[in-house]
């Protein structure tokens, strides 16, 4: 089989799937070197960086270039395709010596560059999906999606609230509820509370050095709280990476701003910052009415529960969050949440519509 010096494949990349990769790996068993030119329009949305870092992270030994291309497609129109090729040879200055592709236009952009063209199964055979199947139906095209495109689209679902009003309850359930669907929702992930094992440590570590220490004794600092937040926004991440299209999370980043009020005092800037990168869609906000309170050795202030739940309603507000409050039975809270995230779920993904494209 023929090899080449220099090989281009090209593409929107929105967003890659297998039958990209499978492109892109086919090309590079062929060439010594390889470059993936990853073309986005402006009005796209999805961000032609993330797109770059994904297809770099998928295929580390390839080199991996972004464009932005503004012009329509017209395979019929000499002009256009002369615009285009502004954009490619600008990004691309290189000789290419064979351009990889299962489009049709794949001959006319080898031609264009002086390269051979190589077709690689323009049916999707191997890998029965496109960019537009997954843009219409993320869930469905699942199993062809690799894991930062699988973090990027989860739906992250947060529960929280006070001091012992069933988050953690909650939490569990509805990652199982949705678990117990089968397929690809067999995968939802649940992401526990990193705080608390933060207080599980820090009372370890106190009582190290004074065996009858209890939970009141233990002090947090303002700069505890940064690195609890950055803790769950990491271990969130590494779960939507593995996970199915919704991740179950007990608390967040965010929640982590309220509990720096409660138990020092005042905001942290880090920790607000931090809890502005996460990117989570829904939260549910747990009442304390009607739930009693549990001492499980890491809680106390029962009578601060109220208050808790008015900052968290008051922030959650504030800031503009998507958000419902729970309450009742826990067959109703659970009920209530389900019936939130299957709408979350429903309202789909919203990808702006490419270019139109003349064939």
């Amino acid at each position: 089989m023929k090899r080449f010096a220099h090989g281009l494949v090209l593409g929107k990349f929105y967003p890659p799937h297998a039958g990209h990769h499978h492109l892109v790996r086919t090309a590079q068993d062929r060439c010594e070197r390889l470059t993936v030119l990853v073309c986005a329009a402006s009005v796209e949305s999805v961000p032609l960086a993330d797109r770059v870092a994904w297809m770099r992270e998928a295929h580390p030994d390839v080199t991996v270039v972004g464009a932005v291309d503004d012009t329509r497609m017209d395979l019929h129109d000499p002009a256009i395709w002369d615009a285009h090729m502004a954009v490619f040879t600008g990004a691309v200055p290189e000789p290419v010596d064979a351009v990889f592709s299962s489009e049709s236009y794949g001959d006319e952009l080898a031609r264009r560059f002086g390269a051979e063209s190589v077709c690689v199964d323009p049916g999707r055979t191997v890998f029965p999906v496109s960019g537009t199947a997954v843009r219409e139906d993320p869930a469905g095209c699942w199993d062809f999606l690799e894991p930062p495109v699988r973090a990027a689209l989860t739906r992250r679902v947060v529960v929280l609230g006070a001091e012992s009003t069933g988050t953690t309850t909650l939490a569990r359930a509805l990652a199982a509820h949705y678990r117990r669907r089968g397929g690809i929702w067999a995968l939802t992930g649940y992401v526990a509370e990193y705080g608390r094992e933060f207080s599980e440590q820090k009372l370890a570590a106190l009582r190290a050095r004074r065996p009858r220490a209890q939970w009141e004794d233990v002090a947090f600092t303002t700069d505890d709280f940064p690195l609890i937040a950055e803790v769950q926004n990491a271990r969130e991440e590494a779960a939507a990476r593995t996970g199915s299209p919704v991740l179950i999370c007990d608390t967040d980043s965010f929640a982590t701003t309220v509990w720096h009020e409660r138990y020092v005092g005042g905001r942290n800037p880090l920790v607000e910052r931090t809890a502005d990168r996460a990117g989570h869609h829904l939260w549910l906000l747990t009442g304390h009415e009607g739930v009693a309170f549990e001492d499980d050795g890491l809680r106390d202030g029962e009578e601060l529960r109220p208050w808790m739940t008015d900052r968290f309603r008051a922030e959650l507000t504030r800031t503009g969050r998507n958000f419902i409050e729970i309450t009742g039975s826990r067959q109703e809270r659970l009920a209530t949440a389900v019936e939130a995230v299957d709408a979350l779920l429903a309202k789909g993904w919203d990808f702006a519509a490419p270019l139109p494209e003349r064939r």
